[in-house]
């Protein structure tokens, strides 16, 4: 332990703004009664516990009393109040699918690159517990949240570029019978209906060695986009025709709120502990959500008779649900070796998802609907995606138990993955009318007799081998230095499937089968702390991340053929260099820390260039250069602030070439969805009402400058400039005895908070090809929200 470690009265409860927005009551009232004090919360980033500020690195942790207290159930809410993360906040419809978390400005993918099930591997990875899977689980019954800044490589696997977040459950507890009921009443901006969600938790225990438990929780939220001229579909999905089939006109209507969200979420653990030399935690946790529409607002844009779209309007003609499953299980076990505890974990998860995509935009802005389908009158592409995803991970580590000067972790690693994607696109009506107007569009022409004009599929499978291990040792009482190594072998095979049916007899399918992609090789950390005095710790540290390569598929004969290159792409890596500190006095802890992150073939999940198909391409060079900074204390004894600032200037250090030798973007380019500056504020302050009722007042800010909708900032499609913005909350909670009253409100200033723009250029109206409506839109943050929970604690 350093010396940082030994100051009790500076142990971590929680080094985010969130611990000041919204500590428990019982804790901050122990803070007033007993003067400055904060309850220590353990980490295990390190595969050790520890405390946050015996860490010689940046973590942030989020105690799970924290986020129950903020009544926080999105992942998104949540990242976006720690200091130097940024959130891609689309919604409940694609917040399961992909990953839109970026650490220290690591990101080329478009901002509003949710819709398409992505093949390549994100920058940050995202754990529960020790299983490495991203979902859209919900914040219920967490022991803490650990946000690990900068690259990860040597203890954890692929993917881990940026960083890792890890969500830890709360574990059963033996010997005790206890538990909570609760549940929290909303309004939201924009939405004629109230939202709820309810959540029981019981912690059971059966005999002396053997305990469960059980968390049950649901979400039901309305909605609040209305989709103002979406087409009346008959029973096969096609627009419904007014008159005979050859009637130019269309039938519309509107669907108020109708991005509804409904969430099923059940988690059994069961801990088995017959000795203090072993235990076993088994767990299954499933999570099944159903989203009615897109949380995306037309608001600024035009339909096809030149009307502007209102602030909760969207302008598709078609509604875009969507539903995702999850599903894992795991076995923890830890045996107590004297010299050592040895850890296995071992893992198997599924998920799947599917979403309808309005299409017909960018069809229109392609001029396919007149160039390719003869502006069919009630035109409608559909985009019917889909993904799935599972997984075996088994992971088994050794951890000293020496209280030093040496210390050491050992482990390896082995991942056997596999992903499917498909998409199934149709113009939905169009074979009936085309067929009627054009009798030579017959199946003999080359034209089918269904609707489908794409359909795609593919198949990944992943399979990863490594050993990793660090070492530390302690040169003195003050001075540490650690290194670290993970040797991975890692081999990557794609088969995929496009074929254009509408067309059936012009153009043959693609088919690539045992497209492979590999690679050997090691990952490096050293780092090294001293202990300037018994409150203050500097250190330094150099590591390494990488992301895995992979394959797509493209046609690459016929009139769609594309160029061979397009087939596969190579792994990217990050070397991040960062020096820190971190300290306390007598009300203040704070910690700050400069970085530099290299980065080297950075992947961007992008089209082919001919006709864009889905594919993933390498570019040459990008660095991140910035700093971290968080400051916690009081003000008296019951007044308690958090404050949390990052800056990345994250942009392009050479132009970024596609396989064929096009440019993508040029040299100098700001990265995608982050933004330079990010800033967290959060007050709290507690009182006695009676001396019974205790009260705790929280106020909490998030502030962010602009950012780029794209890669090439210039890009007449894609690029745009996403302003800057700011969420502020606030909330009472009252306390008495066993029962929590809290009154909460979100984003007070209604800000739109957008995060993806998908504009005119790329999927606008256009009367001309009788598209009317409008694929334009902006996703928002959730607006305004006024709410009242109750929880009751046994």
């Amino acid at each position: 332990m350093t010396a940082i470690g030994k100051v009790s009265t500076f142990a971590l409860l929680s080094t985010t703004a969130l611990s000041g927005a919204f500590a428990p009551a019982a804790i901050a009232q122990d803070a007033a009664d007993e003067g400055i004090s904060f309850e220590e919360i353990m980490v295990t980033a390190t595969r050790r516990s520890e405390s946050v500020q015996d860490i010689p690195y940046n973590i942030s942790a989020v105690s799970g009393a924290a986020i129950d207290a903020a009544k926080v159930i999105d992942a998104s809410e949540l990242l976006r109040n720690i200091p130097g993360v940024a959130v891609s906040d689309k919604g409940a419809r694609n917040a399961g699918q992909v990953n839109g978390i970026r650490i220290r400005g690591l990101s080329v993918d478009s901002a509003n690159r949710s819709d398409v099930p992505v093949t390549s591997a994100p920058t940050v990875a995202t754990y529960i517990n020790d299983t490495p899977v991203f979902g859209n689980m919900m914040m219920s019954d967490l022991e803490r949240v650990e946000v690990l800044r900068g690259p990860q490589g040597t203890l954890y696997g692929s993917g881990s570029l940026g960083g890792a977040v890890r969500y830890i459950t709360n574990k059963p507890v033996l010997g005790e019978f206890e538990g909570s009921v609760g549940g929290t009443l909303t309004t939201t901006a924009g939405s004629g209906s109230l939202s709820w969600t309810g959540e029981a938790i019981a912690n059971i225990p059966l005999g002396d060695t053997l305990a469960l438990r059980v968390v049950g929780s649901k979400v039901d939220s309305a909605g609040i986009i209305d989709y103002v001229n979406v087409y009346e579909l008959d029973s096969a999905g096609a627009p419904v025709v007014p008159g005979d089939i050859t009637d130019t006109d269309a039938v519309f209507t509107s669907v108020k709120d109708a991005d509804t969200v409904d969430i099923d979420f059940l988690r059994i653990s069961a801990l088995f502990a017959p000795s203090d030399a072993f235990d076993a935690v088994l767990t299954y946790t499933r999570q099944s959500d159903e989203v009615g529409a897109r949380r995306g607002s037309a608001e600024g844009f035009l339909d096809g008779f030149g009307n502007e779209y209102g602030r909760y309007e969207a302008g598709s003609v078609q509604l875009e649900p969507s539903h995702s499953d999850l599903e894992l299980a795991s076995l923890e076990m830890n045996i107590d070796l004297g010299f050592a505890t040895l850890t296995s974990s071992t893992s198997y998860y599924e998920r799947d998802g599917r979403s309808i995509s309005e299409n017909t935009g960018f069809y229109a802005q392609k001029n396919w609907l007149s160039g390719f389908y003869y502006n069919s009158p009630r035109p409608l592409a559909r985009a019917d995606r889909g993904y799935s995803d599972e997984a075996f991970i088994q992971e088994a580590r050794l951890v000293s138990q020496s209280d030093g000067p040496f210390n050491w972790v050992a482990g390896i690693y082995y991942h056997d993955q596999e992903q499917t994607a498909d998409q199934i696109s149709t113009l939905a009506g169009y074979r009936a009318w085309a067929s009627t107007v054009f009798p030579w569009m017959s199946n003999g022409f080359g034209y089918s007799d269904i609707d489908v004009d794409f359909d795609f599929d593919s198949v990944t499978k992943i399979k990863e081998t490594a050993f990793f291990g660090e070492a530390t040792y302690d040169v003195s009482d003050r001075l540490s230095v650690t290194a670290g190594i993970r040797y991975f072998d890692s081999k990557v095979t794609a088969d995929a499937r496009i074929d254009l049916p509408f067309w059936n007899t012009l153009f043959a399918p693609a088919v690539i089968e045992g497209e492979t992609s590999g690679k050997k090789d090691a990952l490096f950390k050293f780092n090294m702390s001293y202990d300037v005095n018994d409150d203050t710790m500097v250190y330094a540290t150099v590591s390494e991340g990488y992301r895995r390569g992979g394959a797509t598929a493209v046609p690459t004969t016929g009139f769609f053929a594309e160029d061979e290159s397009w087939l596969s792409y190579g792994s990217d890596s990050t070397r991040n260099y960062e020096i820190g500190i971190k300290g306390a006095t007598a009300d203040v802890r704070y910690s700050v820390s400069g970085f530099y992150v290299d980065w080297s073939n950075p992947q961007i999940n992008t089209a082919t260039s001919n006709w864009g198909f889905f594919t993933v391409a390498n570019g040459d060079s990008a660095r991140s250069i910035g700093i971290e900074a968080e400051v916690e204390g009081y003000i008296g004894n019951a007044l308690h602030y958090n404050l949390g600032y990052a800056f990345a200037d994250a942009k392009l250090t050479s132009d970024f070439l596609s396989p064929t030798g096009s440019v993508i973007a040029t040299d100098g380019n700001q990265l995608t969805g982050v933004p330079k500056h990010m800033l967290n504020i959060a007050f709290d302050y507690t009182t006695d009402i009676t001396s019974e009722i205790q009260m705790v007042a929280r106020v909490n800010g998030y502030v962010q400058s602009s950012s780029q909708n794209y890669i090439d900032n210039d890009n007449a499609t894609l690029g745009a400039e996403l302003g800057g913005f700011s969420i502020w909350g606030a909330g009472l909670t009252f306390t008495k005895g066993d029962i929590d009253v809290t009154l909460f409100a979100k984003n007070i200033f209604n800000n739109r908070g957008i995060s993806a723009v998908y504009g005119d250029a790329y999927m606008g109206t256009d009367a001309s090809q009788n598209y009317l409506g409008s694929g334009a839109k902006s996703e928002i943050t959730l607006p305004r929200t006024v709410g009242l929970a109750v929880k009751y604690n046994f």
